[in-house]
């Protein structure tokens, strides 16, 4: 797989560029309530965004924050700064518990925090892990959201426990190199980031859960003044590197 070698602040710039031209209710928040499927093209790269079951503290809605707005974006500077065949339509709400989650190797997860997996979620979730798949966790803060996460994946693997994952593993530098987590943590709710991962029998990451991080919405917001570029720019690179990670992992 080629991949280019860099994604820069300007290039960003280009991108807000091209977006605030286009702009209107919908970036204001509008989209993200319009929960309708999408049907993506056959591209190297689905990006599958779970929907699984919840225990209501969210609405029952966390699993939909920020889409599609964060998938399109994120899959536009997947295609811009790497080598991977991806559109930016390629992305698609899959059920948990129904056999399309095999379909779709990389998956992202939104409010793990409100989860509460039915027994055929748990057995899904297990097999998509130990088929190769690879799970990015993310939007979730505070002390009971993670303990929620960490009780639920428990289930779906008991014998194997989350690791604290430092910043220089080399999962955070899997295609550009990041060296503080800390760069979008003023601009998400609850203190330091911090990465949680669990392991595949070859020791590789194969669930990152980022605690007091929300990439989604610097992806989903990054083209309106409450998103600094620096930071946005981190969150597009972190993300890339975990889709690098599981492609080359």
């Amino acid at each position: 797989m080629q991949l280019k070698l860099r994604i820069g602040i300007a290039a960003l710039a280009g991108v807000v560029m091209a977006s605030l031209v286009s702009a209107d209710a919908h970036a204001q928040f509008g989209r993200r309530w319009q929960i309708v499927q999408n049907n993506p093209p056959a591209t190297e790269l689905i990006v599958a965004r779970w929907r699984f079951g919840t225990n209501g503290a969210i609405g029952h809605m966390g699993w939909a924050h920020n889409y599609p707005n964060s998938d399109e974006n994120f899959n536009e500077f997947i295609d811009q700064s790497t080598g991977i065949d991806i559109q930016i339509p390629s992305y698609r709400i899959v059920e948990l518990g129904s056999d399309e989650v095999f379909l779709y190797p990389f998956a992202y997860v939104s409010e793990p925090g409100e989860m509460e997996l039915t027994d055929q979620e748990v057995e899904n979730f297990r097999q998509f892990i130990d088929r190769g798949g690879f799970v990015l966790m993310d939007d979730f803060d505070g002390s009971w959201q993670l303990e929620t996460m960490r009780s639920q994946v428990a289930r779906v693997f008991p014998d194997r426990p989350f690791i604290r994952l430092e910043s220089s593993h080399p999962l955070f530098n899997a295609h550009f190199d990041l060296y503080d987590l800390n760069g979008m943590a003023p601009y998400v709710p609850g203190g330091n980031i911090t990465y949680y991962g669990i392991l595949n029998d070859a020791g590789d990451v194969v669930i990152a859960a980022g605690h007091n991080n929300d990439l989604a919405n610097f992806w989903d917001w990054y083209d309106q003044a409450r998103m600094p570029l620096e930071p946005a720019a981190d969150a597009f690179r972190l993300g890339i590197n975990f889709v690098v990670w599981s492609m080359t992992h």
